[in-house]
């Protein structure tokens, strides 16, 4: 089953580093770039005039400049983060540094193999609960580590 990700409908920056997205979802949300643009392969785009022309592309699917471009999915992922939200790559984090499986990961968190899926791709939203279940799961098992 192919994941589903929000697509960018409209993007307009807002100031060096920041944009403001349009989503198919219904939302409109700002994210910061600045972190992401610190090495020097994205170093270009912190000079005003090219980070201003951000646009979509792909459908939707990305968020492109002349030579560079951000997958939409990644950049939903850092606005849902910066929001104080879980996001599937958090979620995909977990997994990996604790080595689970997705079968591992619903037991784990006492939820179904198919929802542990949905969250790790990004397909369904990761409740605040179960990120908690997350967090908690991960200081049980350093402690036994220890």
């Amino acid at each position: 089953m192919k994941a589903e990700f929000p697509r960018a409908l409209h993007v307009k920056a807002l100031e060096p580093c920041r944009l403001r997205i349009r989503w198919d979802t219904g939302e409109t949300l700002d994210v910061d770039l600045a972190e992401k643009l610190k090495g020097r392969a994205l170093a270009h785009l912190r000079q005003s005039e090219l980070f201003a022309k951000a646009h979509t592309a792909c459908g939707g699917a990305c968020i492109e400049w002349e030579d560079s471009e951000f997958g939409a999915d990644n950049v939903y992922a850092w606005t849902r983060e910066q929001m104080g939200e879980p996001s599937h790559e958090m979620f995909f984090g977990w997994m990996y540094r604790n080595q689970l499986t997705l079968d591992d990961a619903a037991k784990a968190l006492g939820l179904s193999r198919r929802m542990i899926s949905y969250y790790r791709s990004g397909r369904k939203p990761i409740p605040q609960y179960v990120w908690l279940a997350c967090i908690g799961w991960e200081r049980l098992h350093e402690k036994k580590a220890a």
